[in-house]
């Protein structure tokens, strides 16, 4: 009840006061009633009469904040290709060298520039791989048909330091982008494996199958007890593994054949075959991208 007691005389300490105008510097400016109260909170912007119910109690000078830009920059136009499969490869030096073959379906279109002027950052849109129109939406078939793009299923950003040079429907051709020797990034979705235990996801030890033991794969202590009482952010855990992006760093291009449209790069990529790719020159700070 006293709870209750001290609620209702708060509400009774409510009153109604003219606001003073030589506080808000606009003495002109038809002015309402404003509120005094200990828990309301008052802001110094004077509440005019014509406010929507959605700018009460805001200062006038507030606005939408703009959308936050997480991507990272790229050190360069990249392209979208799919995962064929591995395979050996000799060297000139007679080195065998496992490669893992990308080829390319129709696509790598430029269907959108974005500029500072226009978006806040520089980036450039492109599309990869060609459906039938049934298998878009009609939000996505009208943003490709404003420019005249044939339907794509992926669309990618590339954010640049500059985009100059690239235009909407532009065909980016991957042996003009690169050449054989160069470093790449290639980033995709990793092979989902479900739920698995500790052991097989980080590697953990198993414990002893005979001598009476009986912790075998089991996870073991995860902490202690009265201190600090709880389990610890970050605990390596049996959990669902896989289906997450993963990048590549520095693979070197091997070969490049343009009668088969395929290239194919040193090492092992994420995915399985028939997986998406997304193939950008690799990052090397002070470099191709500033220190900062």
């Amino acid at each position: 009840m006293s709870a209750i007691s001290s609620l209702s005389s708060s509400f009774s300490s409510l009153t109604l006061k003219p606001p003073n105008p030589s506080s808000h510097g606009t003495p002109n400016t038809p002015l309402s009633f404003a509120l005094h109260s200990s828990f309301i909170p008052l802001y110094k912007t004077p509440i005019s009469k014509s406010s929507s119910s959605s700018s009460l109690f805001l200062p006038s000078s507030h606005s939408a904040p703009l959308p936050l830009i997480t991507s990272s920059m790229e050190a360069g136009i990249g392209v979208m290709g799919t995962k064929l499969g591995m395979m050996s490869c000799f060297e000139e030096s007679g080195t065998v060298v496992p490669v893992t073959v990308i080829g390319f379906r129709e696509g790598n279109i430029v269907t959108q520039v974005k500029t500072e002027a226009t978006d806040g950052y520089n980036a450039v849109q492109v599309g990869y791989r060609r459906v039938r129109d049934r298998k878009l939406t009609k939000p996505e078939m009208g943003h490709l048909e404003k420019s005249g793009i044939i339907p794509l299923r992926h669309l990618q950003e590339f954010r640049l330091q500059s985009v100059e040079g690239f235009e909407a429907n532009q065909r980016l051709v991957f042996d003009e982008l690169f050449k054989e020797g160069d470093l790449v990034d290639v980033s995709g979705t990793t092979i989902g494996k479900g739920f698995q235990g500790g052991i097989k996801r980080h590697n953990f030890k198993r414990g002893q199958m005979s001598h009476g033991s009986k912790s075998h794969r089991a996870l073991g202590s995860i902490g202690a007890g009265t201190t600090p009482g709880r389990v610890y952010k970050g605990k390596k855990m049996p959990g669902r593994m896989g289906g997450t992006k993963r990048k590549i760093r520095k693979l070197k291009i091997i070969k490049i054949d343009n009668e088969l449209r395929i290239v194919m790069v040193k090492g092992a990529v994420p995915g399985k075959p028939g997986n998406l790719l997304r193939i950008t020159p690799a990052k090397i700070v002070g470099v191709n991208i500033p220190k900062n």
